[in-house]
């Protein structure tokens, strides 16, 4: 199908709940429901992880949200040599369901909805949830959440890939097929502008290279065999949110007006077809070390303009991440901020406050038109994955993001405690201390698990799924079968490695 987009400006003036959605995706908006406060955490063990899980739903946090650790993201166990130094640094350290059940012990999974920022063993990670919540008596279809599955981008910007572009594809339409009829409450993909706009694109870019990736999961889902209607109704976004409050506002309803025109392509019947939903995150890397306590306000004008945006999910960040892990006072003091955004200023009770102001028109349709430029000269030179391969967005990212640094350190951007009312004597604060014999005491709980489990039902279930890697059979089943032998991430996606074979980036980008 011939994808197209208008270059005459839409109309964008409608009411929330009408097409193109420019002004929110629901009539009553935050009236019925407000956005779900989703804060992301993961650092250390699963039983660590798990304690700041309860403590933020003790707290009136509504959805979870799972920060994985660089050995997870990359399929590797934490007792494979390569994840030496990084075992629960970044995020909690995954290797079975042992470690799925600590994580969410004393947590109803039918009743939360939870998040999970993984992409390359994205698979794997679902495989482990779904075990989960057979094991619990939770029926498959109650399940709610997310998982980000989004590879477009870790090719782009985070180089968290492991398999070449068209297995790893493979792996993202089968999951989205397993999850049209087994998991209908689930989102199968969260496509993020989020992380090409941490590795230093402008907010246009974020726009138009966050849509165009989700364009080619379109079109990839479509050539698997799945209409329109099966999935695209669960396909959510996830965007940053940076200090320049109009121009981020802006964006948000440029996405949702040029997601409608995009998917009208395909004439979906379902409405929620045509719907952008999206997560929003404060931006980390506007956080400084210096002065880090300014950190909450920057924050707390990022998340008011991803409400007046009209987010579905929030997560504001820490004043203290430019140091380290948030602490517990400090993800509290986060989480508050959502609530009282929610809960005291009054703008919840307003459809949509910003709607008639010409500047907001304005602006949303100049990026409209910007962004609608560099999507067109993506679709012309092959759409996404050929121009991932020949480093167009990497370069753009790479020269955007040397601009802002230049802008930054000739104070033509002021940033505050940086290059603008800065302190010699700024008050230190004290980061979060992680336990250093949590990743020795995973990496023997890993190697004790692989001693003692049953090795026959582990090797049977691992040559079921190399069989169904080398067929066109759905991945899913084989992998629920394989973590349910206890089968480690690492092993799994070894397996996978050798059938699939890994990828290198292109050079010169």
């Amino acid at each position: 199908m011939t994808h197209r987009l208008s270059d005459d400006y839409m109309d964008i003036t409608s009411k929330p709940g009408e097409p193109p959605y420019t002004s929110g995706i629901y009539p009553e908006m935050y009236q019925k429901k407000i956005w779900t406060m989703r804060q992301y955490a993961g650092f250390s063990s699963a039983k660590e992880t798990n304690s700041r899980f309860l403590t933020l739903l003790n707290n009136g946090q509504t959805g979870l949200s799972v920060a994985f650790d660089l050995p997870t993201q990359l399929g590797l166990d934490s007792d494979d040599e390569l994840s030496y130094g990084e075992v629960g640094k970044v995020g909690v350290a995954i290797d079975s369901i042992n470690d799925m059940r600590l994580l969410f012990k004393d947590i109803d999974l039918g009743e939360v909805s939870t998040s999970m920022t993984i992409n390359a063993p994205a698979t794997t990670l679902l495989a482990l949830y779904v075990a989960l919540a057979d094991e619990k008596g939770i029926p498959r279809s109650n399940l709610r959440g997310t998982v980000q599955n989004d590879i477009l981008k870790e090719y782009i910007a985070r180089g968290l890939y492991i398999f070449p572009p068209e297995h790893s594809m493979r792996l993202t339409t089968d999951l989205m097929k397993w999850c049209s009829k087994n998991t209908p409450k689930w989102n199968t993909i969260s496509i993020s502008g989020y992380h090409l706009r941490e590795a230093g694109c402008t907010a246009v870019e974020e726009l138009a290279l966050t849509l165009t990736n989700a364009l080619y999961y379109t079109k990839c889902a479509l050539g698997s065999g799945l209409n329109i209607d099966d999935f695209a109704p669960r396909m959510s976004f996830f965007f940053g949110c940076h200090n320049n409050f109009f121009e981020e506002i802006c964006k948000f309803r440029a996405a949702r007006t040029l997601w409608y025109e995009i998917m009208s392509n395909f004439n979906p019947t379902n409405k929620k077809s045509s719907m952008l939903r999206f997560h929003t995150q404060t931006s980390g890397v506007t956080l400084t070390a210096q002065q880090p306590m300014v950190n909450a306000i920057r924050v707390a004008y990022q998340a008011l303009a991803a409400v007046l945006g009209g987010t579905q999910s929030l997560h504001t960040n820490s004043y203290d991440e430019a140091i380290g892990l948030p602490t517990q006072e400090a993800a509290t003091l986060a989480l508050r901020t959502q609530q009282i955004i929610a809960s005291e200023i009054g703008i919840t009770d307003i459809l949509d406050p910003l709607s008639g102001s010409e500047m907001i028109d304005n602006k949303t349709k100049d990026m409209i038109a910007k962004a609608k430029v560099i999507m067109k000269e993506i679709e012309e030179n092959g759409g996404s994955m050929s121009c991932i391969v020949s480093g167009y967005q990497q370069k753009m990212i790479h020269e955007s993001a040397w601009k802002h640094m230049k802008n930054v350190e000739n104070r033509d951007i002021e940033v505050i405690g940086v290059n603008k009312y800065e302190e010699e004597d700024s008050d230190s604060i004290e980061a979060q201390e992680l336990d250093i014999n949590n990743a020795q005491k995973q990496i023997d709980a890993v190697t004790n698990n692989k001693k003692t489990r049953n090795q026959d039902i582990v090797s049977t279930a691992l040559e079921e799924l190399r069989d169904v890697c080398n067929s066109d059979r759905n991945i899913m089943e084989s992998l629920i079968n394989a973590v349910k032998a206890e089968a480690t991430v690492g092993e799994i996606n070894s397996v996978m490695r050798e059938v699939f074979g890994t990828w290198i980036s292109p050079s010169g980008v």
